[in-house]
């Protein structure tokens, strides 16, 4: 099995690839198949948070793409 990847989009989310093991606050786990993605908001104007909805489309979001 490959390792996961994070991939920062330019002006927009962070792209996840998995694979990866996901829990939440009720420790439950989910999985995605190998070479699926989600997008996790960066901007923080997502409906659908921890998830992107796109939101920074529409309000201009800039944000860095460079990992520091």
């Amino acid at each position: 099995m490959a390792g996961s990847k994070i991939e920062i989009r330019e002006n927009g989310p962070l792209r996840v690839y998995a694979p990866f093991e996901m829990v939440d606050k009720d420790g439950n786990t989910y999985t995605l198949p190998e070479g699926e993605f989600v997008s996790i908001c960066r901007c923080g104007m997502s409906q659908n948070k921890p998830f992107c909805d796109t939101a920074h489309r529409a309000n201009e979001w800039k944000g860095e793409s460079a990992a520091k």
